[in-house]
């Protein structure tokens, strides 16, 4: 199993810039897809973005395409979030999660690891 574990989360500006981390130990992370998920108050928890463990393809979701990047360092066995023109409905606690398919999806549901999150607060 890998365990997951994210950080970088923090109170930014509208407009500013963030890069979370997820870091895995116990397992290579490259044997995993994972995806990236947040969860605001009173909402469900939704799709951010996504990385496939067998071609490294990625995707996301639409409300954030053009600002966020998903990349990932096989070295440091860990997956990052970059995250630029964050906007207040960008306010949510961000989690990672892996799963050991090819490929990533955009169901919480098909993820057999996840991290405790971090929290993303952008104030306008």
């Amino acid at each position: 199993q890998v365990q997951l574990v994210e950080s970088g989360g923090m109170l930014v500006q509208a407009g500013g810039s963030l890069r979370l981390s997820c870091a895995a130990s116990g397992e290579i992370f490259s044997s995993y897809s994972v995806g990236w998920f947040r969860q605001a108050p009173g909402k469900e928890r939704e799709f951010v973005a996504g990385i496939s463990r067998n071609s490294g393809a990625t995707d996301y979701a639409r409300s954030v395409k053009s600002r966020f990047i998903l990349s990932r360092d096989n070295v440091k066995n860990a997956v990052y979030l970059q995250m630029t023109s964050l906007k207040p409905e960008d306010t949510a606690v961000y989690f990672c999660a892996a799963r050991s398919g090819y490929n990533f999806y955009p169901s919480p549901a098909e993820y057999d690891y996840w991290g405790q999150g971090t929290q993303v607060t952008v104030s306008s």
